[in-house]
């Protein structure tokens, strides 16, 4: 599953047909890999049995393979997913107008998680915070308010707002607030932000006191934000939030700045472990199986 190019969103303007390439090209994957028969429609069709009515057969599948189906709908879905995207300007690295940057990451895999989530006829939850919650939603599954959810996705991607700060603590406690108990929580973010991390912390703790599960993508450009990889010159650094300017030597703060953001990470991690929150690193170099794999491997543990 490569990335696409972000010129292939902006042409396109159809997030939702983008979402079905993804979709697609991780089914056939998974059918190359250790998950072989692992399906992703478990919760969309269930083996006819005998004497029941025949209205809701499936009889494209039984064209198909020869076996009986019915179709499940919405009033059989037993799980709600909300999805929370961070979309202050740090997630906006390298730059915006490339598709590499972790929100345009985050926007294709949250896309795909919610056509996993149709598949499964799951309910889906759209939130959308920077220094304060943007957008919140309610989690349904009728198709009137899937479009909705991307709508919101695709007016964010085309959102020109410079130097977003982040509240991440505050918003996760808000949203927290509203949200319906027993839910499935998917968290987007680089969790960067100046609030103190003990803040952080308790609002990831709020989620899961309210019953939720939690899936925590902390999204990273793991080559230069993680391990600070850059050629040995001088650079201009420039805060993405506050528009501060530095100008440094790459290799005068490439020990340091490497001990610091790995501390933080291993912090981030142990807190969720904690809290019995699935902490998954997404590089957003690499492919998207990294975001779809986790939660179905979640969601069949919920089952």
């Amino acid at each position: 599953m490569a990335l696409f190019d972000l010129k292939e969103v902006q042409e396109i303007k159809n997030l939702e047909f983008l979402a079905k390439q993804v979709v697609e090209g991780f089914i056939v994957g998974m059918h190359k890999s250790p998950f072989h028969g692992f399906s992703v429609e478990f919760a969309e069709h269930r083996l006819y049995n005998p004497g029941e009515s025949t209205k809701n057969i499936d009889w494209k599948v039984y064209a198909r393979t020869d076996k009986l189906f019915t179709k499940r709908y919405d009033e059989e879905t037993n799980l709600r997913c909300h999805l929370i995207l961070d979309c202050s300007s740090s997630m906006y690295y390298p730059a915006k107008e490339k598709i590499t940057n972790k929100f345009n990451f985050s926007v294709l895999a949250a896309a795909g998680l919610i056509e996993l989530f149709r598949k499964q006829r799951d309910a889906a939850g759209l939130a959308l915070f920077s220094d304060s919650v943007k957008v919140l939603t309610q989690a349904k599954s009728n198709s009137v308010h899937i479009n909705r959810l991307y709508h919101e996705m695709e007016n964010m991607l085309n959102d020109d707002t410079l130097q977003k700060p982040t509240q991440a603590a505050d918003c996760l406690h808000s949203i927290a607030e509203q949200l319906h108990k027993r839910s499935l929580v998917i968290i987007f973010s680089d969790m960067m932000q100046h609030q103190n991390q003990d803040e952080l912390f308790a609002a990831l703790q709020h989620l899961k006191h309210n019953k939720h599960e939690v899936i925590l993508f902390h999204v990273v450009d793991r080559k230069h934000e993680i391990d600070f990889e850059f050629d040995n010159r001088p650079y201009l650094f420039v805060d993405m939030e506050t528009g501060a300017e530095v100008k440094l030597h790459a290799n005068e703060v490439k020990a340091k700045y490497k001990s610091h953001m790995e501390a933080f990470e291993k912090a981030l991690q142990l807190k969720c472990a904690q809290y019995k929150i699935d902490f998954v690193p997404a590089d957003i170099n690499k492919p998207f199986n990294q975001v779809l794999t986790p939660y179905l491997l979640k969601r069949t543990k919920m089952r």
